[in-house]
């Protein structure tokens, strides 16, 4: 290492930590891919090359000398911490690449940063791409779902070689060209905050089936792995399984219940919920699991209260059903979140003019990604049969599976309730759900109220235009356009 090379590899990653370095390690192993690796400490690179011989990598120990080891178009695969740490080597590779040249972050960016990114690169005749990557060290090895932007021109080149590294689903490899600029970031960004909602309605699950049915951890882990036998089956339902499981080493119990009840996050789910406020998209479940998350991390508040009271609910005794009407709320909650999840990608494809197949995302979600499931097939359906879809939950297929699952879902979330245990990701969906099925909501007197205080106007059911009634006068009505 060190010396100058031939430029012989097709693609090259920066960063070699264990993402960086599994994806390329994927790489290598595909038949037409020489890979070139840089790391900024040296020891990562010589212990990378080192351990894996057999990748055949193409090692520097310098940018410069990276840089000449790619050959033209130069594609490079940033693999290092989001923020200043991407800046800078995207500064680094931009001082060398040629115009046509493709710098690909492949991090956990936030898709404003890579509009930016993108946009700085043009300028100098460079290709940027933010592209998601999901599925986790394993993914990165075995095989991911990959979200990349950027222009047509950069997937044209970029596009076979992230085909050949990806999962593969029913024939199909799991990437796609999201959209131009930050739309890959933007996908991913969504894909991560339904995945908050998932994992959260499953904890409720858990939660539901310990403390009201008097399950242990072994009986409900059989509870999942029959649930993943059905059409709930998906990767998260079956390492919730193989978790509940895990008896710790140290103590014999089960390792769930040594694990501190503090759960952490890494922004992607905060990001989600505030960019669909700013786009006006109620996603009121992925919003919930974030919410519950920053509850379990506030541990003085906690036992601040339960030392304040005095009573708690018993909790309810379970119907002969119980077991399956949980499975019905979480079939039909997630229903909702991914619905949510879905109307922001389309809000936020509106706002930033990125032509989105909505159709093609659920199909890349399929394989290699934390949220693959059987669900996504019937997703992928329903944007088949209709693209222009107002909700999911107007497909037959989902509009009958939430309907079948109705009754049960407002049976557990009751329960639940009763028992004084909380379930925000189940009852936030079933008050969205309600929310659309009925056909007047009490925003009227909101509207009403935001014109007494504000002389925000209001309009009418029965006639057009704006109106504003005179609250601090004689309260007659005015029509303040005719619109």
């Amino acid at each position: 290492m060190g010396e100058t090379h031939e430029a012989r590899a097709n693609i090259g990653v920066v960063g070699l930590a264990v993402m960086g370095s599994n994806l390329a390690r994927n790489l290598a192993s595909r038949a037409g891919n020489t890979v070139a690796v840089y790391n900024r400490s040296p020891e990562k690179t010589r212990t990378l090359v080192a351990d894996h011989p057999e990748a055949g990598f193409i090692a520097s120990e310098s940018v410069e000398d990276f840089v000449d080891s790619l050959s033209k178009p130069r594609t490079a695969i940033i693999m290092v911490q989001a923020g200043a740490g991407t800046d800078a080597v995207i500064d680094q590779l931009s001082d060398l690449f040629e115009e046509g040249d493709i710098i690909v972050d492949g991090g956990n960016a936030n898709f404003h940063d890579t509009i930016r990114r993108e946009g700085a690169a043009k300028k100098r005749g460079l290709n940027f791409v933010g592209a998601g990557i999901s599925g986790g060290e394993e993914g990165a090895l075995k095989g991911p779902s990959i979200m990349p932007g950027g222009s047509a021109e950069a997937y044209a080149t970029l596009g076979p070689i992230l085909a050949s590294i990806a999962a593969v689903a029913e024939g199909e490899p799991c990437v796609t060209h999201v959209g131009t600029d930050g739309a890959g970031h933007f996908v991913k960004m969504i894909h991560n905050g339904i995945e908050y909602a998932d994992m959260q309605l499953i904890a409720e699950s858990y939660d539901l089936l310990r403390r009201v049915a008097g399950h242990d951890p072994e009986a409900i882990a059989d509870v999942f792995a029959q649930w993943n036998e059905g059409d709930l089956e998906s990767y998260l339902i079956e390492i919730t399984a193989e978790v509940l499981r895990q008896k710790d080493a140290e103590t014999e119990k089960p390792l769930v219940d040594v694990i501190l009840d503090q759960a952490g996050s890494k922004g992607t789910g905060v990001w989600t919920v505030q960019n669909a406020l700013g786009l006006g998209v109620p996603v009121g479940g992925i919003a919930e699991a974030v919410f519950a998350r920053s509850v379990s991390a506030k541990p003085g508040q906690r036992a601040a209260v339960r030392g304040a009271i005095t009573w708690r609910p018993d909790i309810q005794k379970p119907s002969s059903s119980f077991e399956d009407d949980v499975r019905a709320a979480l079939y039909a909650s997630k229903v909702v979140a991914y619905a949510q999840g879905f109307d922001a990608i389309i809000a936020g494809a509106q706002e930033y003019g990125w032509d989105i197949n909505k159709g093609d995302i659920a199909k890349i979600w399929r394989g290699g990604c934390i949220i693959r499931a059987q669900f996504l097939n019937r997703i992928v359906e329903a944007y088949d049969a209709n693209p222009d879809i107002a909700t999911l939950l107007e497909d037959p297929y989902f509009a009958r599976a939430v309907t079948d699952g109705e009754d049960a879902w407002r049976r557990i979330v009751a329960t639940a309730a009763l028992s004084g245990i909380p379930i925000p990701g189940f009852a936030s969906a079933l008050s969205y759900y309600d929310a659309l099925a009925s056909e007047r909501l009490p925003a009227a007197l909101v509207q009403a109220q935001r014109d007494f205080f504000g002389a925000h106007t209001y309009r009418r059911t029965d006639k057009k235009g704006v109106f504003h009634t005179l609250w601090s006068g004689d309260r007659s009505e005015v029509q303040i356009s005719a619109e």
